[in-house]
């Protein structure tokens, strides 16, 4: 039985939320490789891919100072060495995504829901200047409609703010939306939302199993949500459908729109 049967029976979800890093691509290369510069040029030693994939899933200001720290905590870093290493890294990581790669089974899957109209939006905790050139580059952003990241709003996940203002623009309620994830963070944020969570066991999960958090479901591969798709041994094919310019097709959640909205969201804001 896929995903969607277990959770949606005799329907899809109208709306599907997104995370990006460990959930649609592997960017722990890239990610590993800036950080890696920045504790060079800081005159440090490197911490390397496997150190580096542990520490994400908390926004770049706590993947640098976890690099500074070179541990998980990080409580005894200092502001001045954070700003110092964050500006750093802020130039290195830059719009290079040369490492990064796709999950198997991500595209596919996306133009299946695209296909069935189904809403799809992306909310990560990336800083916003990265976002929509490593979705170009991944020709993955004409998928999502909307789109927020993490210095957007002034919450990151785990507060589920990004998901009700998501669901509040789309005005699809918890009951019918589903988040996709592979950390602590996206399932605390969903729960929070009152919004189902399924996990990829893939991602980055500071080392520890997803299934812990206790999502809805966990899935190993994205295509295991559609009806019929693993099952019948092989994967979906689709014909590519014109669409809209990237530019065009989605909404990115800026600064400047949250100051406009982040009154109305206080009034409106859902509890779960």
């Amino acid at each position: 039985m896929s995903g969607f049967e277990q959770l949606f029976p005799g329907r899809l979800p109208r709306l599907i939320m997104f995370d990006l890093d460990g959930t649609l691509v592997d960017s722990v290369p890239d990610l590993a490789a800036a950080v890696d510069k920045t504790l060079t040029q800081l005159g440090r030693a490197p911490a390397g891919i496997e150190r580096v994939r542990d520490w994400i899933g908390n926004g770049v200001r706590v993947l640098v100072r976890r690099a500074l720290a070179n541990g998980m905590d990080h409580s005894a870093v200092d502001e001045a060495a954070t700003e110092e290493a964050l500006a750093i890294f802020m130039e290195v990581y830059g719009d290079n995504h040369s490492l990064t790669r796709v999950y198997p089974g991500v595209r596919e899957t996306l133009k299946w829901l695209q296909k069935q109209g189904v809403e799809m939006a992306l909310i990560t905790n990336k800083p916003e200047r990265f976002v929509a050139p490593l979705l170009d580059d991944m020709k993955l952003g004409r998928f999502f409609r909307w789109i927020v990241g993490g210095d957007t709003l002034p919450q990151q996940k785990p507060d589920p703010a990004a998901l009700f203002f998501v669901m509040k623009m789309a005005g699809v309620p918890g009951s019918q939306s589903l988040f996709v994830g592979d950390s602590r963070n996206d399932v605390l944020a969903a729960k929070a939302a009152g919004v189902a969570c399924v996990a990829l066991s893939y991602g980055y999960n500071h080392g520890r199993p997803i299934a812990e958090e206790s999502p809805a479901l966990v899935i190993d591969d994205l295509r295991k949500l559609i009806p019929g798709c693993l099952e019948a041994g092989a994967g979906i094919t689709l014909p590519d459908v014109p669409h809209p310019s990237f530019r065009e097709s989605i909404v990115v959640v800026t600064r400047k729109l949250w100051m406009k909205v982040i009154k109305a969201l206080a009034r409106w804001r859902w509890r779960a």
